[in-house]
């Protein structure tokens, strides 16, 4: 499934800062006719708002507080494509006491609210003709650092669920996009770290839109997770985007 962003409506959550606010960004030079701005501080975008005027309606939503998400699916009725890019990142160690609750609070964000996510707007997205879901993974989902063990295992999580969805939602037309950057210029790169070898935001954009109008799955945007494409790339191929039998 093929689609262009231009002349449609888009949500994205984090869209105020980081890889969100590029998406945001790129959408609108793409052509996006609307953008909503989902976050959980309506406020944190007013200056999107300024910049581009009634082309950005923001709309709270909160990815551990659920019933905001529903709301704004019953806001965001005209919406064609929706993009789960927020998360959260902790980076106590795998021994750590402190890395149960750690776990708990990024399985809640970024497994169960990506759910949500999908849950509330897949049925807007079938009124709508299909459209895209699109979930931020990571590298780290194919592959778990030790730094950020929990962090990782709610990205292999997630990314589990990208899978299902696929196969899904394939029947009402819906395309799901899963991206799997490396480190990119964001505050959460910077407070783990990995800011000194992160790439621009705007690639991470650029790239999720080039692969829905190319109909394509995995997303691997910039430097780092270029070469986990090229190691991964016959993997994915042969087995998650394969016809295979579920097991008994």
């Amino acid at each position: 499934m093929s689609i262009d962003v231009q002349n449609q409506t888009v949500l994205i959550t984090g869209a105020n800062r980081g890889i969100g606010k590029a998406i945001l960004e790129t959408a609108i030079a793409q052509g996006a006719k609307k953008v909503y701005a989902a976050v959980r501080d309506p406020d944190s975008v007013a200056g999107l708002v300024a910049e581009h005027g009634d082309k950005i309606v923001p709309v709270t939503v909160d990815l551990q507080a659920p019933e905001t998400i529903h709301d704004a699916a019953a806001v965001a009725t005209d919406v064609n494509i929706v993009i789960n890019n927020a998360g959260i990142l902790r980076t106590n160690d795998v021994l750590s006491p402190e890395v149960f609750a750690d776990y708990e609070a990024e399985h809640q964000t970024n497994v169960l609210g990506w759910l949500h996510v999908a849950q509330a707007f897949a049925p807007v997205l079938k009124a709508n003709g299909g459209g895209a879901l699109v979930q931020l993974n990571s590298v780290v989902s194919i592959k778990s650092f030790s730094d950020f063990a929990s962090y990782s295992a709610s990205k292999a999580a997630s990314y589990s669920l990208t899978q299902a969805l696929r196969d899904r939602l394939s029947d009402q037309h819906t395309a799901v996009v899963s991206v799997h950057p490396g480190p990119i210029k964001t505050d959460m790169a910077h407070n783990a770290g990995l800011e000194a070898s992160a790439d621009s935001p705007t690639v991470v954009a650029e790239a999720i839109f080039a692969a829905l109008r190319e109909g394509r799955f995995h997303v691997f945007p910039d430097a780092m997770a270029k070469e986990f494409e090229s190691a991964y790339q016959s993997y994915a191929q042969s087995v998650v985007e394969a016809e295979v039998t579920e097991p008994a």
